[in-house]
């Protein structure tokens, strides 16, 4: 089946296309290059007007793992207020800040995503967070895999381990979790929480293991590197939403000895103690770093006023902040000692001076970081707000007037203490196709998509060309997944199953015995049984697996 996509205006930042009128051809489930004359095309799909992008990608989304069916459990009144009935074409679901698997995907289909990637998936929870990716539908999918309060590595560093023992480590933990890249959250502290550490700096040492943060985010991020997994250490900071924290992203940064490094929704990572409520904005020094560093990336984490549930890896701060939770409720649970979950519902208020500013911080962030490769749209869903407010964040990061109104609205002291009114950047979108599209695909390592390359997976948004943005990208004209148009108008016309994305770095298979020794000592699940095998990916879990070369070639 040839397509013939016409007279579109072309956003693809990754060949350099800003606004192009070009056409486009589809062969099957893949971009082609322009076919000779004499080639029949089978269907033509006049765009003119409209504009073009590769569909796009959240590289940050909380769609499946423990937490995230422990917080769909305590949000009843959230799935109360919207259910989605079967169809002929869609399955049931529900739930607005935690929506169910069903719901999560049509809901990212309907607003133009054809891939999510789960950002914490515990190594022994791998088999679950998976089979709810696979349920997921509309989207390609892939996580990362949780380490650096994981007993095993934090033994290997106490004992001077060498570093090539920890890359093995490293890389059979992504290959027996079918992940695509390695997270860290708070590191070493959600394992000091247990020794009844309720906070713990960079350079402060783990009372057990007496490893510290730095060591931790120096270790892993060199592993990577050397692995040449594409995707820098994915790294949830130390002290997250504490006043003067900035500090902890700072020394963070340096941490890494310049190895490629990703700081996850650093808008939470971004706090000062000034002022009167002793919590100011430090978003300009943040920005300034990830500016002059070009090892480092970043996404936002935003957060919008309403009702949402913040659920986290790191206990120790959900242990912190349990009081805050609206409802009142709360969960923390631990699995197998390696890591920690906490779900606390919150709901943020645009009159309370902390969430006020915290919204401002996000929106400093973006408009403060220059290269849109290097910073990424995400709300850390559902922790900041739901991923449907995506639509609204890019109506304020590319409208300043829309932006100022909104600024308006906020409590007075926040809005005073925010450098907001005072930046006049407004994101193109060429810059939306950037971060959205282009750049996660790249940081990734997905060769084949986040773009309209010949030989690129036909993933594809058209959307009707309005000036209200919001309204732009909350209704897409036509989604295609894999060369199959899945949406019009803005509705399910197709089912699309997604598949696993995924890598295979090489190691050395003698860390296996270390492993299974310590498997037999220490934990539940025997080694044999931990690795998931990709016949079982196909056909217990029910998602094929794409698998992406590792390659020492990297966006920074």
């Amino acid at each position: 089946m040839l397509t013939k996509i016409t007279g579109g205006t072309i956003f693809d930042p990754a060949n350099g296309i800003d606004g192009e009128v070009r056409d486009l051809f589809i062969r099957d489930d893949h971009v082609i290059e322009t076919p000779p004359d004499d080639v029949k095309i089978d269907t033509t799909i006049d765009a003119k007007g409209k504009t073009i992008m590769a569909g796009a990608i959240d590289l940050h989304t909380h769609i499946g793992g423990g937490k995230v069916n422990v917080a769909r459990t305590m949000m009843t009144d959230d799935h109360r207020q919207r259910v989605d009935h079967r169809t002929d074409l869609k399955r049931a679901g529900s739930g607005i800040a935690t929506p169910s698997t069903t719901s999560a995907g049509y809901r990212y289909g309907e607003m133009g995503y054809t891939a999510c990637f789960e950002p914490a998936v515990l190594p022994n929870n791998a088999r679950q967070a998976h089979m709810e990716m696979a349920d997921t539908p509309m989207v390609d999918t892939g996580g990362y895999a949780l380490l650096g309060n994981d007993d095993f590595l934090l033994r290997m560093m106490a004992e001077d381990a060498e570093q090539s023992l920890i890359n093995d480590y490293v890389a059979w933990t992504l290959t027996a979790t079918q992940c695509i890249g390695i997270k860290v959250v708070n590191p070493g502290g959600i394992n000091a929480f247990k020794f009844n550490t309720r906070k713990l700096d960079v350079d402060e040492p783990n009372p057990h293991y007496g490893v510290t943060a730095r060591d931790i985010v120096r270790v892993l991020s060199r592993a990577l590197s050397e692995l040449g997994v594409p995707h820098p250490l994915h790294i949830h900071c130390s002290n997250l939403g504490i006043p003067g924290n900035y500090e902890s992203t700072l020394q963070t940064i340096a941490a890494a000895e310049s190895h490629p490094i990703h700081l996850t929704h650093v808008q939470f990572h971004s706090y000062g103690t000034d002022g009167p409520y002793s919590f100011s904005s430090e978003a300009a020094r943040i920005a300034e770093a990830i500016n002059s560093n070009r090892g480092v990336t970043t996404d936002v984490g935003q957060i919008m006023f309403g009702q949402t549930v913040t659920c986290s890896g790191d206990t120790m701060l959900q242990y912190r902040h349990r009081h805050h939770a609206s409802p009142r409720k709360w969960t923390c649970m631990d699995i197998e000692c390696d890591a920690g979950c906490g779900v606390v519902p919150f709901r943020y208020r645009n009159k309370q001076f902390v969430n006020a500013l915290q919204w401002a911080i996000g929106l400093e962030t973006f408009l403060m970081i220059e290269d849109p490769w290097r910073v990424f749209l995400t709300t850390d869903h559902p922790n900041g707000a739901p991923f449907t407010s995506y639509p609204h964040l890019i109506k304020l990061l590319m409208d300043k007037s829309f932006r100022n109104d909104q600024l308006a609205n906020i409590h007075n002291g926040a809005a005073e203490m925010s450098h907001l009114s005072a930046i006049d950047r407004e994101y193109s979108l060429y810059e939306i196709a950037t971060m959205t599209r282009a750049a996660p695909a790249r940081i990734l390592g997905l060769s084949d998509r986040g773009h309209l390359n010949s030989d690129a997976v036909a993933d594809i948004v058209i959307y009707d060309t309005l000036d209200d943005k919001e309204q732009m990208f909350t209704k897409p004209w036509r989604v295609f997944k894999n060369g199959e148009v899945i949406v019009e108008d803005g509705e399910i016309v197709a089912k699309s199953k997604g598949k696993t994305q995924t890598i295979r770095p090489q190691y050395d298979q003698r860390i296996e015995q270390k492993l299974k020794e310590y498997f037999d000592k220490y934990q539940t699940i025997r080694f044999g049984n931990f690795a998931i095998k990709d016949d079982e990916m196909a056909e217990n879990i029910g998602s094929e697996i794409t698998t992406h070369p590792c390659t020492c070639e990297r966006l920074v």
